[in-house]
Formats: C-alpha cells, sequence, structure tokens
C-alpha cells in the first residue's frame, strides 16, 4: 500500500480538512474571545491618539518657527535694502560733490589761463610799445 498515491478527490478532502481545522482554530483565537484585547486596544488607541496630538504640536511649532523665521528674513531683507539705498544716496552725493569739485577745479584753471594769457597779451604789447618807442 506504500505504492499507492491518493486520489484527486481524496486530496481534495484532506486539503478541505486542514482548511476547516485552520479556519475553526482561527476562530477560536478570535478578537472576540480574548478578555483582555479590548483593554489593549483602547491602551493602543490612546497612544496613537497621543502621538498624533504630538506630531501635530510639533507641527505647528514647527510651522510657527518657520514664520518667524521668515519674517526675521524679511526683516533683514528690509534693512538691508535701506542700507543699500542710504549707500546709494552716500554715493551719489559724493558724486555730485566730486563733479562740482571738478568744476570748481576746471573754472579756476580756465580763469588762470585767461589770466596768464592776459599777462602774455600786456607783456607783448608792452614789448610792442617799446619797440615803437626806440624807432621814434
Amino acid at each position: 500500500m506504500k505504492d499507492r498515491e491518493p486520489t484527486l478527490e481524496e486530496r481534495r478532502a484532506t486539503s478541505a480538512k486542514a482548511k476547516q481545522a485552520q479556519l475553526e482554530k482561527a476562530r477560536a483565537m478570535a478578537a472576540a474571545n480574548n478578555p483582555g484585547l479590548a483593554e489593549r486596544q483602547t491602551a493602543r488607541r490612546a497612544k496613537s491618539e497621543a502621538r498624533d496630538t504630538r506630531i501635530g504640536e510639533r507641527k505647528a511649532a514647527k510651522a510657527r518657527k518657520l514664520k518667524e523665521q521668515a519674517a526675521a528674513e524679511a526683516a533683514q531683507a528690509t534693512a538691508r535694502e535701506a542700507e543699500l539705498a542710504q549707500a546709494k544716496r552716500d554715493e551719489e552725493t559724493l558724486a555730485s560733490q566730486r563733479k562740482a569739485l571738478q568744476e570748481a577745479e576746471r573754472a579756476e584753471k580756465r580763469a588762470r589761463e585767461i589770466a596768464l594769457e592776459a599777462e602774455r597779451k600786456a607783456a607783448r604789447d608792452h614789448r610792442y610799445a617799446a619797440r615803437k618807442a626806440r624807432k621814434k
């Protein structure tokens, strides 16, 4: 009889019996039959809610911190812009002062050139008059 293999029907019946045994075993271990399960589930649920609360608080704190950082960065950017604007105004003032100084120097140089030219003309005229006087 060792050489005899089970037929298809026998294999199906054995499989059905095994499945039925597993199903009965699972039903026996079902949650409804376990007395401490409700307490464990309540404790798990409370832990889960506490964890969710802590996560929410951390997210809110992080959002507040990000808002504060954004506000601080905006304030710094505004301060930098004000400093840049002041520096630009100072630079423009210095540039206009330099330009005015250069204009004054040019005017003074031109006045000296005109005075020098007048002196040269006077000296030339004096020489011319002296030459005329010698000829007479």
